[in-house]
């Protein structure tokens, strides 16, 4: 057959129809296996962080609303795509190269969706997630240059193309595919309720065995939680190094004010910016954050009105980054002198060149804060965001620590009775 992907003679078309379908699988391997690093770490030591590029991230995918349905990875309909393909290119038949062309449109139709609402909603792509757009372009092309044609002209060839594919071979994958998701569904809930209980036990454990380290010799008066007037006097004091244009600083934030509702009155928290953009942070050597500098000392200029905006801003997380709407914003509060106000610029200075203070946690880099978020927790850093029912174990712990002394508490007991609710569901 002249115009055949996989059946007839033709070794060549099979293999790169094989290859392309090897790398889908691959790639959704890479996607299933990170969203449930994100989502899921066993340690307190594989926290998310931006510490890549301010575009191609992929823990901001692994957070995001379309991640997973139901629990299950998105990646496990491209793992079965990708099986089909490969199959079809082992065990070459008619009706399984026509319903792998069919599939190929729709996968084609379902990748081009995801890749504009990475580039346009979340204003960012995950570079596993590419690989696999990559290769199911690569797939539907095949298919579409060389694939089994339907007979007429016309709109009915283009049906006959790829509209006949083999209800045996849809029925078969379709179990396939409900029966791994079920399986995901399960594996996932498991997870979550490994979070809430055991998992969050061991991190209590792993960050009281974190090294102690000293408060930054400049803690930032821009409070995102005051508890207490003096700092010293909450029970719960976190120092936040933090980026408006991060978007694991956007998820941690959420985090926070979840977690100021779960523990009222117990809290200090400093914002104390970091933003990775070499226009004002010379302490870590990144720029990757273009229009960080200007939201921190648009954010600083007037301390009585940073919580407002301090909200506003990661409320318009996207449009902060243009420079017209930060020109909005400043001209909205009266704020027009505080990109050029020199006490502005020395109070952000001061409070990031406390960066510099801490060892280097990594040969990377020159000093202990290197990327946002990280956080200083009661002494002890933690680089990184954490599930919410980790971040909540470790800091019920800090308080039990604070309030009772040496009541013996066994953490190892610690369950949250509360449904598992992370921040920014559905963002």
């Amino acid at each position: 057959m002249e115009h055949a992907l996989t059946v007839g003679n033709h070794p060549w078309r099979r293999l790169w129809s094989f290859l392309a379908g090897s790398g889908m699988i691959a790639s959704s391997i890479m996607t299933i296996r990170h969203f449930y690093l994100a989502n899921f770490p066993d340690s307190i030591y594989k926290g998310a962080f931006c510490d890549i590029s301010a575009f191609f991230n992929c823990d901001a995918s692994a957070f995001s609303s379309i991640a997973q349905v139901w629990g299950v990875p998105m990646g496990w309909p491209g793992l079965v795509v990708g099986a089909l393909v490969v199959l079809g290119a082992v065990f070459p038949s008619p009706r399984f190269e026509r319903s792998n062309k069919s599939l190929a449109l729709l996968n084609a139709v379902g990748v081009l969706a995801l890749l504009g609402y990475s580039i346009f909603a979340l204003k960012k792509v995950c570079l596993l997630c590419s690989g696999y757009y990559l290769f199911s372009l690569i797939s539907f092309f095949l298919f579409w240059k060389f694939g089994l044609r339907g007979g007429g002209r016309g709109i009915g060839r283009l049906l006959g193309s790829y509209l006949k594919p083999s209800i045996a071979v849809l029925i078969a994958a379709a179990v396939g595919l409900g029966a791994g998701g079920y399986g995901f569904h399960e594996f996932t809930a498991a997870k979550r309720q490994a979070q809430r209980g055991g998992t969050a036990a061991k991190m209590v454990e792993e960050f009281y065995g974190l090294a102690v380290v000293p408060e930054p010799s400049f803690i930032s008066p821009y409070r995102v939680a005051s508890a207490a007037e003096r700092w010293e006097d909450a029970p719960i004091r976190i120092i936040e190094y933090s980026d408006f244009t991060c978007p694991d600083c956007l998820f941690l934030h959420q985090q926070l004010n979840q977690l100021k509702r779960d523990f009222p009155g117990k809290m200090n928290i400093a914002f104390q910016f970091f933003p990775l953009e070499g226009k004002c942070n010379d302490v870590v050597e990144k720029d990757i954050h273009p229009g960080g500098c200007d939201l921190a000392l648009i954010a600083a200029h007037d301390p009585g009105r940073f919580p407002s905006l301090l909200e506003e801003i990661f409320a318009s997380y996207q449009e902060a980054k243009k420079p017209e709407w930060r020109a909005d914003l400043m001209a909205r509060y009266g704020l027009e002198a505080a990109l050029t106000d020199p006490g502005t610029r020395a109070m952000l200075d001061r409070i990031i060149q406390t960066g510099a203070e801490y060892e280097k946690t990594s040969d990377k880099y020159s000093h202990g804060i290197r990327s946002t978020p990280t956080m200083i927790i009661n002494g002890r850093m933690v680089i990184g965001t954490l599930p919410y029912e980790n971040m909540k174990a470790i800091l019920q712990a800090v308080l039990d620590r604070a309030e009772k002394p040496g009541a013996g508490r066994f953490i190892e007991n610690w369950e949250d009775s509360k449904p598992a609710v992370r921040p920014g569901a559905g963002k």
